[in-house]
């Protein structure tokens, strides 16, 4: 019970520090800002004097001060609803960095203000209508556009999870006491029992097993160890019971220093400013010196009354701001972020997605992203002309299906039909043996084959051992039969991918911690541009930095722990859903269907995406060519003005090409 409060306060203040809570608290802000506001909206359209006159209404709906109703659900809506702008706008000057909320706080000011003079005497028109409905298409926007941002990243809460919550520690009379972790220090002596994890690093004083590091090293291959040899925590005790001295806990362990390189990545993660702010920023300026010019000609060099320059200069301002350009970005990436989805593609980081379309350059994790991440038999050599290499397996597998390990696991899955086995037996670290079909067959390694005083010279198994296959040699009637090698099964889709985003123009590469001679034989075998190989899960983040350095925009594909200060090293990280969650909360991107070829339909789509934004930031830029000199006047001596009904009337059209664009968005495979 105490560890589990401790888990849950420590998860708590890591969601708090990531600022995943107010990530949550903001989305359910707006979403409840723009309700409210969208039902204010209603009475409010009906209020409004130029809708009553379109509608033919105004003898049914209008009643005495009934002006002065209008002016107070603006007005709820103006504070309530606009008190996002304002705070944004503040932040955006602050920086000296006017964008979206400095453009749409001085449009709905500059409307509120003048509307209600209106209402409390001065000539004009009001533009509460235009006021409301903007700030209802701005909170909408900003509600989509928030929901298909990352919030902040839970990765460290699950590298949290990946240890164990306890641990058997061995008391001084040689009993065992279950503990929580928290309890253990250096020094403290534990059990690890078949199938459980290692509670902290360590080293092995009692026992010898094979430990599963994969998710944490990247190493394909279960690590035979024995006694006087080190364990990380959180890995796997495949098939022995161990006894391990405590070497180091908490922040100096294995684990603690990989959270502190994804914090790292992540904090030093360039923050893109977003395409529409950029535009904004120039409608800003736009806005405000339109408005300016407008009202000084009309007064000045026209010789026109306040009210009508007022008027002018109002017009220009709110129609400047329009709503298409709200919805330009947050409507494609609803569309797309849907889309993606639909297809197994989970969109965490908008900023880096749309930064994927800029890529060439894709690094690969060898183990369980191009690999399956599991044993598979490639080749079976006959070494004695009496059995064929049918037989060989057959015997071979027979006597595998009793063993735990995954070599094991391999080689007994690619045959049904096994034969009896009588007097099984577990070799630790060197092989199986038992009684199979009358003879007494041993599957061992090269190294216990050696130590047997087999010696024997074969160019096909030379060529597996320097393709740093895993080679098993079976044994009977005390002769060496045959040789079973096994590797990493790649999957049936990387060559495939590879091929495709050459054709693109991307560079392919790929790091891992397995073996040279692993790396290079799968990078032979789909055709990467580069590799690397025995890298440290520390090092591949700079491994990444260093490619990153030479100019190239790098996306990282990768399942295991050990990928997660790579995946948040790069511009965009791409998760295989069937890895670990610490890399799923860490990347960018998700693949839910564990297929590297979604890594090239992502960077597709992210090209496309960009190209539906730029297409509905034109269609706002042409609405605000044509209408800006229109609002301003520019045609008043042909007795063409703009009212603010028809600026209403143009911006719902440029709203309704945009939302139309937008659908049209297709996922290109």
């Amino acid at each position: 019970m105490e560890h589990s409060h401790s888990n849950h306060e420590n998860e708590h203040e890591m969601e708090k520090k990531s600022g995943g809570h107010d990530h949550h608290h903001m989305i359910a802000d707006f979403k409840r800002r723009f309700w409210i506001c969208l039902v204010l909206t209603i009475p409010i359209i009906f209020l409004t004097p130029h809708i009553q006159h379109i509608l033919g209404i105004q003898d049914f709906v209008g009643f005495y001060g009934d002006s002065y109703v209008l002016f107070f659900l603006s007005s709820v809506v103006y504070f309530y609803g606009g008190y996002p702008f304002f705070n944004g706008m503040y932040d955006e000057l602050k920086s000296r960095m006017p964008g979206m909320m400095t453009l749409v706080a001085v449009a709905i000011t500059t409307a509120y203000i003048y509307s209600s003079a209106v209402v409390f005497g001065l000539k004009g028109e009001i533009f509460f209508l235009e006021l409301v409905t903007l700030i209802d298409i701005m909170l909408l926007g900003h509600w989509l556009e928030m929901r298909s941002v990352m919030g902040a990243s839970r990765a460290l809460q699950e590298l949290v999870k990946l240890l164990p919550s306890s641990a058997h520690k061995i008391m001084p009379d040689g009993e065992t006491m279950e503990v929580p972790l928290e309890k253990l220090e250096v020094g403290d002596q534990v059990l690890v029992k078949p199938g459980e994890k290692i509670p902290a690093d360590g080293q092995i004083i009692q026992g010898e097993t094979n430990i599963d590091e994969s998710m944490l090293t990247g190493e394909s291959e279960p690590a035979y160890k024995k006694v006087g040899e080190d364990v990380i925590g959180g890995s796997i005790n495949v098939d022995g019971s161990i006894q391990v001295e405590i070497l180091k806990t908490e922040k100096d362990s294995f684990l603690s220093q990989v959270i502190s390189l994804v914090e790292e990545a992540q904090a030093g993660k360039s923050k893109t400013q977003n395409l529409a702010d950029r535009f904004a920023m120039y409608l800003t300026i736009i806005a405000l010196t339109a408005g300016f010019i407008t009202l000084v000609v009309w007064m000045v060099i026209s010789g026109q009354d306040l009210a009508f320059s007022l008027e002018r200069a109002v017009t220009v301002m709110v129609t400047t701001c329009p709503h298409a350009l709200g919805l330009a970005i947050p409507l494609v990436v609803a569309v797309s972020t849907a889309l993606s989805a639909s297809n197994g593609l989970l969109i965490r980081n908008r900023t880096s997605f749309e930064k994927a379309r800029n890529i060439n350059a894709i690094i690969f994790d060898k183990t369980g992203t191009l690999t399956q991440g599991k044993f598979g038999v490639t080749d079976v050599i006959s070494l004695d002309d009496k059995f064929d290499s049918e037989e060989i397996l057959k015997y071979a597998a027979s006597l595998e299906a009793y063993s735990e390990h995954p070599i094991a696991n391999g080689v007994a899955a690619e045959l049904e039909d096994h034969f009896p086995v009588e007097n099984f037996k577990s070799i630790p670290g060197k092989g199986v043996e038992g009684i199979v079909q009358g003879k007494n067959v041993k599957i061992v390694s090269s190294g216990y084959l050696k130590e047997l005083g087999f010696d024997f010279d074969d160019k096909r198994v030379d060529e597996l051992f320097s393709q740093g296959k895993s080679t098993v040699f079976v044994i009977f009637d005390e002769q060496v039969r045959g040789a079973i090698a096994l590797a990493d099964i790649i999957r049936p889709e990387s060559k495939e991918t590879v091929a495709r985003f050459k054709e693109i123009g991307i560079k392919c590469l790929m790091i891992t911690g397995d073996k040279n001679q692993v790396a290079e034989w799968v990078s032979q075998e789909i055709g990467l541009d580069q590799y690397f190989a025995e890298v440290l899960p520390q090092d591949k983040a700079q491994k990444v930095k260093e490619i990153q350095e030479q100019g190239l925009v790098v996306a990282m594909t990768g399942d295991g722990i050990n990928d997660a200060p790579a995946l948040a090293q790069a511009d965009v990280g791409i998760a295989i859903g069937a890895g670990t969650d610490v890399a799923i909360e860490t990347a960018d991107i998700i693949l839910v269907r564990s297929n590297p070829l979604d890594a090239l339909y992502i960077i597709q789509l992210a090209r496309s995406t960009y190209r539906k934004m730029v297409e509905n930031l034109i269609w706002g830029a042409g609405y605000n060519i044509f209408a800006i000199p229109l609002a301003a006047g520019v045609l008043s001596a042909y007795g063409i003005i703009l009212t603010p009904a028809m600026g209403a009337v143009l911006m719902s059209a440029s709203t309704i090409i945009v939302a139309v664009n937008s659908r049209f968005l297709r996922m290109e495979k």
